[in-house]
């Protein structure tokens, strides 16, 4: 996935209420980005972290600015737009880059099942059964070249966790893909200590049927894109 309009290089000035973030551009202009996410967004945040903006143009936009990748001082890319995985996965499963999906050839985003939700991608292929696929973005590192999700309590977490387990036990397919941000990751495992409550219901989903994968992607200025499997171990203790 490439970015429409070339980013823009800047420093981060502080990241505030959940969705603005100030920031000084090379350019020496000071400019409020819009941060599409809503999490803790964990040693992500300090000032003076790299970043880059995609910049725009439409009216009907009152921020310029969205901010979407940043650059750690240890030269690890992180994808910071949390709208992007569904996208990045979207354009991986056209490309038949997700090898457990790669036999699936109609792939329908946004449909409804359960109850009062919408699952991620519903996938389709003849004398097979229909896959329901939501996807996690994760870009949380505290220690080693662990991958970690949840940053933060997510009650909507919980709640797909729970409809992909019904789907799975009704006979579907039912596949959560955890989309990893962050290219300092090699591995993934739950953040317990942030919200034990998700890590249990994992546990349980996947007893119940539901499959679990991990991608990690590949991240720059220029595009993100879905590049390699990484190993998840649903049982290794968080942090905390």
């Amino acid at each position: 996935m490439r970015f429409q309009t070339p980013l823009v290089p800047g420093r981060l000035i502080k990241r505030y209420k959940r969705f603005l973030a100030d920031v000084i551009l090379d350019d020496g202009r000071q400019v409020t980005a819009h941060c599409a996410n809503p999490g803790a967004m964990i040693g992500l945040k300090e000032p003076g972290l790299r970043v880059w903006l995609e910049p725009n143009d439409d009216p009907k936009k009152k921020l310029k600015f969205g901010w979407r990748v940043a650059q750690l001082d240890n030269g690890a890319w992180v994808g910071i737009d949390t709208s992007l995985p569904n996208k990045i996965i979207h354009e991986a499963l056209r490309d038949q880059k997700i090898a457990e999906l790669v036999d699936y050839d109609t792939i329908r985003p946004e449909q409804k099942y359960g109850v009062n939700s919408r699952v991620d991608f519903l996938l389709s292929a003849p004398a097979l059964p229909e896959v329901y696929v939501e996807v996690k973005n994760v870009h949380l590192r505290r220690s080693g070249d662990w991958a970690e999700f949840p940053d933060t309590v997510t009650a909507r977490g919980l709640k797909h966790l729970g409809v992909l387990g019904d789907m799975a036990e009704a006979g579907h397919r039912a596949v959560l893909i955890y989309c990893v941000q962050h290219t300092g990751c090699t591995r993934f495992r739950l953040a317990a200590d942030l919200d034990p409550a998700y890590s249990e219901a994992c546990k349980r989903a996947l007893h119940r049927g539901v499959e679990m994968l991990c991608y990690s992607c590949a991240v720059s200025c220029e595009q993100i894109t879905l590049e390699r499997a990484l190993p998840l171990d649903l049982h290794a203790p968080g942090q905390g």
